[in-house]
């Protein structure tokens, strides 16, 4: 018990430190390391597939008959090289997979804390629209914020589940009646996408989507005052 109380608490220490985002003035953007993480198992997935590759090319090279009657032999192996020859590839793999796996656990964990100076929007589901809230009173049907600012949506559905999915900040999460769940984002540069429904929610369903505009600072907040002056 003492010894599986140990393990939790070096792989606890491990993530920790990035689990705390921005509590250091550097916001972590989860959008970034899913991006790297994807491509580092693009390699891993090459790599492997090369390797085994290789290896069946050089085996019916090598152990090619032309004799259609023959029976083939395997190699006597001893019982630790039977062994050897199972536990050291399989524990090649097992700690890249296990790597890999750190890298997703250490990814999730800074996506679920939200940075303190995050932007705070409402949002709420409906068939088959999405409408956004603003802490000044402000309420639109498209998502609009500042770039330079990470934003958290606490979310809600007023009829049917739907799944608020940022393909563009590779972000989703569902949204459902009586309950309030979130995600967060970091927009960077000035860019327009969308936000889209990624889970059926009725005969509308393919029309649940509009823009998502990060825009200057300065761009936003006139537009906020304009809305608020129209209020």
């Amino acid at each position: 018990m003492k010894r599986m109380s140990s393990v939790v608490a070096g792989i606890t220490s491990l993530v920790a430190p990035l689990a705390a985002n921005a509590q250091d003035g550097v916001i972590q953007d989860p959008a970034e390391g899913w991006d790297n993480l994807w491509y580092e198992m693009l390699v891993d997935i090459t790599v492997i597939g090369v390797v085994f590759m290789i290896a069946a090319i050089y085996m019916l090279i090598r152990y090619r008959t032309k004799d259609p009657d023959a029976v083939g032999r395997g190699p006597k192996l001893t019982k630790a090289q039977a062994i050897a020859w199972v536990l050291i590839p399989a524990s090649i793999f097992m700690a890249d997979d296990f790597f890999l796996s750190a890298k997703g656990w250490s990814l999730w964990n800074i996506q679920r804390g939200v940075p303190d100076n995050a932007l705070e929007i409402k949002v709420t589901g409906y068939q088959w629209y999405w409408e956004f809230e603003y802490e000044n009173g402000v309420i639109l049907e498209e998502l609009i914020v500042p770039i330079g600012q990470p934003v958290v949506l606490r979310m809600t559905g007023e009829d049917v589940i739907h799944s608020f999915g940022l393909p563009e900040y590779r972000i989703k999460e569902d949204v459902m009646p009586g309950r309030v769940t979130y995600l967060w984002f970091y927009p960077k540069e000035a860019k327009e996408t969308v936000v889209t429904c990624t889970e059926f929610c009725g005969v509308a369903h393919s029309e649940m989507y509009t823009r998502v505009a990060a825009i200057d600072p300065m761009e936003y907040e006139a537009l906020m005052a304009k809305e608020v002056a129209e209020m």
